[in-house]
């Protein structure tokens, strides 16, 4: 039986700045039901808060900060659990340094133990170059999200964190420990979250070889939206499947499955 749902936020709640038809229905559902809920997000580049005030000015009401945890947020707590007070060089944006600097962490270019990469907008050739630099050197390379495009409204894509890891993997010859999705790490942490274990939750994303391949090793059930970047016609091209398919989060009732 589900008990709680935890659901991915791009492509599946949002695509860029619009909110995707049936989302509102979906969270309002869960909120007068009294379901246990958790969006857990690949994006690395937003906070918890940013992350409530965007979907309260999309319409969404009723969320807090904790019904939130982003790749961001899961990289800092692994990393603290590796080493305490750390130093780190990072590609990325506020979200992510707000994170590692909530753990104890300090960011440096000066000998840093790791070298720690998300998507960003301001990503240059500089930053390509030191990071090299950096890892060649001795720095432990890290990755908050494997994602290679990121969906946006109108119905395009953008790059995402994972064309930044590639290139500098492609110039050092090192392979990041990616702590996003599909890592089942972050799924555990959502199901700990909201007090079930995982095979009680229903893992619902729009990605197959992230979302659904996550929740499927943390031993979640799992639902593919057809909102975000994963068709109809790509489900085959996979050795695994979801456990459901629906064309967006509204037509997702739990009392149904």
């Amino acid at each position: 039986m589900i008990k709680a749902i935890i659901s991915d936020m791009d492509g599946v709640i949002y695509r860029g700045k619009q909110l995707i038809p049936g989302a509102q229905d979906f969270v309002d559902r869960m909120l007068a039901g009294g379901t246990p809920f958790l969006f857990l997000t690949n994006n690395a580049e937003q906070t918890p808060l940013d992350l409530k005030l965007k979907l309260e000015y999309l319409g969404i009401h009723g969320l807090t900060e904790a019904n939130f945890i982003t790749s961001a947020m899961a990289t800092a707590m692994f990393l603290k659990s590796q080493k305490d007070r750390a130093t780190a060089f990072v590609i990325g944006g506020g979200g992510l340094m707000n994170e590692l600097y909530n753990v104890g962490f300090s960011i440096s270019e000066s000998h840093p133990d790791y070298v720690v990469v998300s998507k960003t907008a301001t990503f240059s050739f500089e930053m390509l170059k030191k990071a090299c630099r950096l890892i060649d050197a001795g720095a432990k390379f890290i990755g908050t999200n494997p994602d290679m495009i990121d969906p946006v409204e109108g119905g395009g894509f953008e790059p995402a964190a994972g064309t930044i890891l590639a290139a500098i993997s492609a110039a050092t010859g090192k392979k990041p420990y990616i702590v996003g999705k599909p890592n089942s790490l972050m799924m555990m942490l959502a199901t700990r979250k909201v007090g079930v274990h995982p095979e009680e939750a229903l893992m619902v994303g729009d990605r197959m070889d992230t979302d659904i391949v996550g929740g499927l090793e943390a031993g979640m059930k799992t639902a593919l939206v057809l909102s975000g970047v994963t068709t109809t016609d790509q489900i085959d091209h996979f050795p695994y499947k979801p456990d459901y398919v629906f064309n967006n989060v509204g037509e997702i009732e739990l009392d149904k499955l």
